[in-house]
């Protein structure tokens, strides 16, 4: 009897159960609304090159010019990290871009879920 009552309670208690329903629905994604950003307009920058030969008249030239004397120097070795530095932040700038381009495609892009605005 104790057997029988065990099996009746695990077999009505699975009737209870009730399915539950799994449904997948696409959210519709909100536009960013970001433009590219615009390319940043830089002002010349005047470069003196100061040798052994030629720094008395550059001096001189700055003087009559009423430029303060003032040397901000670099030798040959700093003048070429300087340049791989302005490479890598370069590098950096693109890399952050095509990032904000494949949000911009996901987020706003064509109807079947974005597109790769890069081929277009």
């Amino acid at each position: 009897m104790p057997i029988l009552l065990l099996f009746l309670t695990a077999t009505s208690g699975c009737s209870s159960i009730k399915e539950i329903e799994i449904f997948k629905k696409e959210v519709e994604r909100t536009p960013l609304k970001l433009d590219p950003p615009k390319p940043i307009k830089m002002d010349p920058v005047n470069w003196i090159i100061i040798t052994k030969d030629n720094y008395e008249q550059v001096f001189e030239n700055l003087k009559k010019n009423n430029k303060d004397v003032v040397l901000f120097g670099l030798t040959d070795d700093g003048y070429e990290q300087l340049s791989i530095n302005f490479a890598q932040v370069r590098k950096y700038i693109i890399l952050n871009r095509n990032v904000l381009m494949k949000y911009k495609d996901y987020y706003e892009g064509e109807e079947d879920g974005g597109g790769d605005r890069s081929k277009k």
